[in-house]
C-alpha cells in the first residue's frame, strides 16, 4: 500500500532559496561552504545555495578517501562545473590512515571517522573563509539516523533537513540536477560496493511511505499493519525513529536551573536583536 506525499517542488524550492539567504544573513555571513560527495543531497543544497547566494558565495570542498568511486569524484567534479563555483579536493586518506594504523577495523567505525574528518575539514575551512557550513541530511536520513552525528550530519544550517528522500529527487529534477546524479544508488561512499538501501534494508520509496503516514499523518504503526504494510518493515522504521533520536537532540544538560539550555531556554538565535 502507497502513499502518495503532497508536493510542490517549486514552491518548495522558493522556500529553500529565501530561507538560505535569510538565514546566512542572521549570522552576517553571505557565504556558504559545502562538501560535495557527487550524491543528489548535496548536489542539490549547492544548487539551492548558487541560486540564493550567487555562485561567488558558495564554496565546494571535494574531500575522497582512497576507496571513494571514480563516479562519485566525476559526478562532484560535474556539479562545480555546472554551478561555476570554486572548488578544492582535498584527499582525507593520510588523516583517516595515520589514525588507523591496520586496514582491519570495522568498516562501520571507520566510515564514521571518515565522514566526521570530513566535517572538521568543513568547519576549519568555515572559520577561514567566513562562511556557514551547508547541510545535506534529508528528513529520511535524519528520522532513520542514517548518518554520523558530528559527521555528515552535522551543519550550520540545513536546507534539506525537512524534505523526504523521494522529494529530494523531484526537487532535483525541478532545479536540473542531471540524470545520472539523480538516479544512480544512493550511497555515503564510505567503502567499496556500500548502498544506503542496502544498509537500511529497504528502499526509500518504502521507507518515505512509512514515515509519512507515522510523522505527518500520525497513523498508528497498528493501523498501517491492518492496512496491509509489511510488519517488518513497519517495526524496522519504528525502532530506527527511536534508538537514532539522540542523533537529533542537543546533547542532554542537567537540569539545575530555571531557564536550562535546549529544555526551557528555546529562542531563536536572533533572540534580543
Amino acid at each position: 500500500m502507497n502513499t502518495s506525499i503532497p508536493f510542490d517542488p517549486i514552491f518548495t524550492k522558493n522556500i529553500l532559496v529565501r530561507f538560505i539567504r535569510d538565514e546566512t544573513k542572521k549570522f552576517d555571513i553571505d557565504r556558504v561552504i559545502i562538501g560535495l560527495s557527487g550524491g543528489l543531497d548535496s548536489s542539490v543544497s549547492a544548487t539551492l545555495a548558487v541560486s540564493a547566494l550567487g555562485k561567488e558565495n558558495v564554496f565546494g570542498f571535494i574531500l575522497p578517501y582512497k576507496t571513494t568511486s571514480r563516479e562519485s569524484l566525476d559526478d562532484a567534479q560535474l556539479m562545480v562545473k555546472i554551478l561555476g563555483i570554486q572548488a578544492e579536493t582535498i584527499d582525507i586518506t593520510p588523516i583517516v590512515d595515520s589514525y588507523f594504523k591496520i586496514d582491519d577495523v570495522d568498516r562501520v567505525r571507520r566510515g564514521n571517522f571518515i565522514a566526521r574528518v570530513r566535517m572538521c575539514v568543513l568547519f576549519d575551512k568555515s572559520n577561514e573563509l567566513n562562511a556557514l557550513v551547508l547541510g545535506t541530511s534529508n528528513k529520511t536520513e535524519l528520522l532513520l539516523g542514517y548518518g554520523t552525528i558530528y559527521g555528515d550530519m552535522a551543519s550550520a544550517i540545513n536546507p534539506l533537513g525537512d524534505l523526504y528522500k523521494t522529494q529530494v529527487r523531484v526537487l532535483a529534477k525541478e532545479i536540473g540536477i542531471p540524470e545520472r546524479i539523480i538516479s544512480k544508488p544512493p550511497t555515503a561512499d564510505l567503502w567499496v560496493g556500500q548502498t544506503d538501501e542496502g544498509e537500511l534494508g529497504i528502499t526509500y520509496e518504502e521507507a518515505d511511505d512509512i514515515l509519512y503516514n507515522l510523522i505527518e499523518r500520525r497513523i498508528p504503526p497498528l493501523v498501517l499493519i491492518e492496512r496491509g504494510y509489511d510488519v517488518s518493515k513497519i517495526n524496522k522504521i519504528v525502532s530506527l525513529v527511536k534508538k537514532n533520536q539522540f542523533k537529533r537532540s542537543l546533547p542532554i544538560i542537567a537540569k539545575l536551573t530555571d531557564r536550562t539550555i535546549g529544555i526551557d531556554f528555546r529562542y531563536p538565535r536572533d533572540w534580543g536583536k
